[in-house]
């Protein structure tokens, strides 16, 4: 189990450097990221969420890195596209893929799998599926696929160690992110900190 961001195509992005990757892709989030690759996540979190902000989010910057930064500096609720990608790491069958509308920061519904209603969906083409029997959690690559779908059952003990390890993940993925700002985004260091914390919802309880 892995968190994922998916990654659009940005050749002509400038504002700070970033890694090369293959357009709806998915880029995997750990503590062993490059800086570039740091900033091809960074990039991605910030432009899924280049929404114009309502008015009391105040006015929008007019320079180039204060305009694209304003969505997710000031927007309440963020989006990362992507998710918690899960693997079978013998024949590296998919059983669970983030689908569209399906974004890392409700990866909290992992829990509800495991500790709550036992069911939740992510996302759709494909509508990947985890679900608590008894004992067992069941995941399903794609619950409405015509020619049936690949199926894997985990002890509940098992799934549970694989979402603490991508939350883990996700969490040294911060910890680089903060020192890269440091770096790279000086000016809104913390600022950019907090808000990837926000859009991965791992931001510190008040």
């Amino acid at each position: 189990m892995q968190p994922v961001l998916e990654i659009s195509a940005a050749d002509d992005f400038v504002l700070w450097p970033i890694g090369e990757q293959e357009s709806y892709g998915y880029l995997v989030l750990n503590g062993e990221l490059t800086p570039a690759e740091v900033g091809t996540a960074v990039m991605r979190i910030a432009d899924c969420n280049d929404f114009e902000p309502e008015e009391e989010h105040g006015p929008c910057p007019t320079d180039p890195l204060g305009t694209f930064l304003h969505g997710l500096l000031t927007m309440p609720d963020l989006f990362a596209a992507g998710g918690f990608r899960v693997t079978d790491t013998t024949t590296r069958t998919v059983f669970v893929e983030p689908g569209c509308c399906n974004g890392l920061e409700t990866w909290r519904d992992w829990l509800e799998v495991l500790d709550g209603t036992g069911y939740s969906s992510f996302g759709h083409d494909p509508s990947s599926v985890a679900e608590r029997v008894g004992e067992l959690v069941r995941l399903t690559f794609d619950a409405y696929g015509t020619d049936g779908s690949p199926v894997i059952e985990l002890s509940v003990d098992q799934a549970r160690r694989l979402v603490a390890g991508a939350q883990q993940d996700l969490q040294d993925f911060l910890g680089l992110a903060a020192i890269w700002a440091e770096q790279h985004l000086p000016a809104h260091a913390a600022a950019v900190t907090a808000a990837l914390a926000r859009a991965v919802d791992l931001a510190p309880t008040q």
